[in-house]
């Protein structure tokens, strides 16, 4: 048995102070994001979030635009639809002359800031226009920088013993240039670069322009803002692009990604709003790697590979953009551990589950450069490759990736069976994190009197998950010409199911336990993680009622969702991370379970209070989580302080609740779309499905209409031989 103290988690994110401006402007393509307040400065006070950032290194930590050196009146921000061009509207304040008198009333220049990001650059325009029709506007723009080269972790409250040096800034006649220099051997630097160059650089760090605005005229200037580093030398910088050719090129990848998407339309104005933030936030997390594309986790903290998190994200997705769920394939096959290293918690045939990048991982002061510390991903692994096949038919993927299949399913009983009991299990991990399941704060598993279980820890929703996995990989086998293999696992998840009813329910529940600990006492917590159990089939029939009923009341259910845990569990705290909080991938999934069972009544309950959710968040982009205060009238939810937002799971939430309202499931070899008893909720009249492709290269549009106590369903447009069956 192993034991971990849960009391000093040292991958905890502080929260030292609110946010500075909970109203934040983010982008991100490839491996650059950027958070900005709204005034679009990145603001220096305290430990915050903002900032640039590269490979999990933030590259410039101030960015602050001055007038005559006050700070600009704010008039609005935003981020477009397609997360591509942030756009700043600013005036400027009231100035007065050095000696007394007003020299400019305020609101008589208008300062315009957008700014893109792409290919490792930040480039900026900014537009002066004097809407004055006397005076001459004369303005001392002022821009601010510095790097402190932080390491996402730092930013997260991680204290290091050394950091490595920042050197002295260096100036041009049209540039700044911020270096640093990482215990790893790594230089790393930010280059500021100005169109035209400015009139003065100040103390290495300021540039100022000087205009003098003519009334009605205006005035126009650039900036680029780079990273390079990752090496021993700080090697050559490519020269960025232009403004005009980023922006290009960012809405020509947008174009590219909607042309093979399913487009989505539907009665309710509000809820197409939540869909296109939605698609658009996993487009922008989705990044280039070696292997394709991978939706990284979430922004800031989780801007990187996840396995959990990729997996999930591409499930949701996997009806309307399957694309995403090959490439993850291919990715966590390549990724996939073939040795024991126990500092990094990988055993041959486990599945990825973090990846980062930046100076703390190089150095081994976390174990995250590539981490498996997750009992989960491998199992979600397996399920992912058997919903593909199901979605699309592609056999040849599964074929090219069919020995990371094998060597995952070897995992399963060679490494995630501690005891050899059958169930799939995790012993918390000293170097690295405690608790391995998808709630993996270290105080997010426990007894009903609150105390810690040693290890193993088999997790209720992980059965849940290795029961599905061999389900789906035996009928693969079984195409692929392996009976053995086929018959052998279909046997093990009958019996997998069979155990995992008799260890895991709790008649005094009426639930499923959380957990068993190493003794194979059940942890006796009412907890979300039941609902999963649902979405993989593995809870019988006649306790799926049960499930959905208390999952859905008022101690689990705050009214905008299921919570993580009762209310009326000992460790309930609706501010906590995963005991009390509410997750809306976490309810999608739970949803998507109770629609399996026909629960019709409890699924559209949580789809409309996700929905309801996200109309109060900032571009009604649901975030990672949310508090779970009880839902009071006429009150938005409660925000969680450090959530991730976007996150990509969480972006997934509506779509997986769309298609499963719809009932959708495919047949490509027979190319043909199945709607299993489909239900539009309360604020859908009617959904408009265009470009879904049903099999490869066909394609059908759908017009979906609730009636009184029916669903109809009309083909307006489909490819030569796809065929539909709507069953009630």
């Amino acid at each position: 048995m192993h034991e971990v103290s849960r009391l000093n988690d040292k991958f905890y994110i502080v929260g030292t102070s609110s946010m500075l401006d909970p109203h934040r402007l983010v982008t991100k393509q490839g491996e650059t994001f950027g958070v900005f307040s709204r005034f679009g400065d990145i603001l220096p006070f305290g430990k915050g979030e903002q900032g640039l950032y590269h490979g999990g290194t933030r590259f410039l930590s101030k960015y602050l635009l001055e007038v005559n050196g006050l700070r600009p009146l704010f008039l609005s921000s935003n981020v477009d639809e397609d997360n591509i061009l942030i756009t700043v509207d600013l005036s400027n304040p009231d100035l007065y002359k050095k000696g007394g008198g007003e020299q400019l009333k305020r609101d008589i220049v208008h300062i315009m800031r957008s700014r893109v990001i792409f290919d490792g650059c930040c480039l900026e325009y900014i537009r002066l226009r004097n809407f004055g029709s006397e005076a001459t506007a004369r303005l001392d723009i002022a821009l601010e920088f510095d790097a402190d080269f932080a390491d996402i972790f730092e930013v997260r409250g991680m204290k290091r013993k050394r950091r490595g040096r920042v050197l002295p800034p260096e100036t041009g006649r049209d540039e700044i240039n911020l270096s640093y220099e990482g215990l790893d051997g790594a230089a790393r630097g930010t280059n500021i670069k100005f169109f035209p160059p400015p009139d003065e650089i100040k103390g290495g760090r300021l540039a100022v322009f000087k205009k003098e605005l003519a009334p009605g005229q205006t005035d126009t200037f650039f900036l680029t803002i780079s990273y390079s580093g990752g090496s021993s030398s700080k090697g050559k910088r490519k020269r960025p692009m232009t403004y005009k050719q980023a922006c290009g090129k960012a809405r020509q990848r947008a174009l590219d990604f909607k042309e093979t998407a399913t487009e989505i339309y539907t009665s309710n104005d509000l809820f197409n709003e939540s869909i296109k933030k939605a698609i658009s936030d996993i487009m922008m997390m989705l990044t280039s790697t070696p292997n394709g594309s991978y939706p990284y986790g979430g922004i800031p903290w989780y801007a990187t590979v996840f396995g959990r998190d990729g997996i999930i994200t591409a499930l949701q997705c996997l009806w309307i953009k399957p694309e995403i769920a090959g490439d993850v394939l291919k990715y966590l096959a390549a990724t996939q551990a073939h040795e024991v290293d126990r500092k990094r918690a990988a055993e041959p045939g486990k599945i990825i589950h973090e990846s980062r990048k930046g100076e703390m991982a190089a150095l081994g002061e976390i174990p995250f450069g590539a981490y498996y510390g997750s009992v989960d991903s491998t199992p979600l692994f397996l399920m992912l490759a058997g919903a593909y096949l199901k979605r699309t038919g592609d056999m040849e993927l599964i074929r090219g990736i069919w020995e990371s299949i094998e060597l995952a399913v070897s995992w399963m009983g060679d490494y995630g069976d501690n005891d050899g009991d059958g169930f799939l299990e995790y012993t918390p991990h000293r170097d690295g994190l405690i608790n391995q399941g998808w709630k993996d704060s270290s105080d997010s598993v426990f007894h009903k009197d609150g105390t810690f279980p040693q290890g193993p820890i088999a997790l209720c929703e992980v059965q849940g998950y290795a029961y599905a996995a061999k389900k789906e990989i035996a009928e693969i086998a079984a195409a692929l010409g392996k009976g053995g293999l086929a018959r052998k696992l279909s046997v093990d998840a009958d019996n997998l199911k069979g155990k995992f009813d008799r260890a895991f329910w709790d008649p005094g529940l009426g639930s499923y336990a959380l957990a068993l600990d190493a003794d194979k006492k059940p942890c006796r917590v009412m907890a979300s993680n039941a609902g999963h159990a649902l979405f993989t089939s593995i809870a019988r029939h006649d306790r799926a009622g049960m499930v959905a009923r208390k999952l859905t009341s008022g101690p689990m259910f705050s009214g905008w969702g299921i919570r993580t845990l009762s209310s009326r569990e000992l460790r309930y705290n609706p501010m906590s991370y995963h005991n009390g909080s509410v997750w809306p991938h976490d309810n999608s999934i739970a949803a998507a379970g109770f629609a399996r069972y026909a629960l019709k009544e409890y699924f559209v309950k949580v789809f409309t209070g996700i929905y309801e959710a996200s109309l109060f968040m900032e571009f009604q982009r649901l975030p990672e989580l949310f508090c779970g205060f009880h839902r009071r009238m006429g009150q938005p939810p409660t925000h969680y302080p450090v959530a991730c937002a976007p996150q990509t799971w969480a972006s997934g939430s509506l779509l997986l609740m769309l298609q499963t309202a719809l009932g959708l499931e495919f047949e490509p070899k027979n190319e043909r779309l199945l709607m299993k008893g489909p239900v539009l909720p309360g604020f859908l009249e009617w959904v408009r499905l265009k470009n879904l492709e049903v099999a490869p290269g066909k394609r059908i549009d759908l017009n979906i209409r609730r009636h009184k106590e029916s669903v109809s369903v009309e083909v307006e447009k489909r490819a030569p031989g796809v065929s539909i069956i709507v069953y009630k």
